[in-house]
């Protein structure tokens, strides 16, 4: 366990290195013409902001490749129900995050999504004691409309503390769906 850890503060520490300063959201200009892998290697690289509800929720992206997107999250108190363990919609935001950029990496330039559905299930409590987890997002199928993925929550000892399936809606960015 502890090689793993020693390994993921490693990797958290080489992309925070090379993130933006500056958390916000890329002006369309910015993503127009890039597909989804061109846009997680611009926010990799810093040249666009890096997304705000990870630094609310104390989580970041640390990999990310065609069909695959892994997240790395930190539990702390402040993330905490009253029954003093980790919130369920800390786990669903970690996942979410993870299934639904390894749809969007798979995307093609001028496409964009949404999550359609997520459905998360929470096999193990988490507290601050766990100091780091890993959410990994993996595509199972990629349509032209419709996508779907499937994701877990592991502690760096290999325990799994939660999973996710998610459904998507792939749809061109010049005709976003209203809210």
């Amino acid at each position: 366990m502890e090689d793993t850890l020693a390994r993921w503060q490693a990797d958290e520490q080489a992309v925070r290195s090379r993130l933006n300063d500056h958390a916000g959201v890329a002006r369309r200009e910015q993503v127009a013409g890039r597909s989804g892998m061109e846009v997680f290697r611009a926010i990799f690289a810093g040249e666009l902001p890096r997304p705000p509800i990870g630094d609310t929720l104390d989580f970041l992206p640390v990999h990310v490749e065609p069909g695959l997107a892994v997240f790395q999250g930190r539990p702390q108190p402040r993330h905490y129900n009253p029954l003093g363990t980790v919130h369920g919609g800390w786990f669903a935001t970690l996942l979410d995050s993870a299934v639904g950029c390894a749809v969007h990496s798979t995307l093609e330039a001028g496409k964009g999504y949404t999550t359609l559905e997520l459905k998360v299930n929470i096999v193990r409590a988490l507290t601050d004691r766990v100091p780091l987890v890993r959410a990994e997002g993996r595509v199972v199928h990629g349509g032209k409309q419709v996508a779907t993925a499937e994701g877990r929550l592991v502690g760096p000892d290999g325990k799994l503390y939660a999973h996710a399936t998610t459904t998507c809606l792939i749809f061109d960015q010049s005709r976003e769906p209203s809210p």
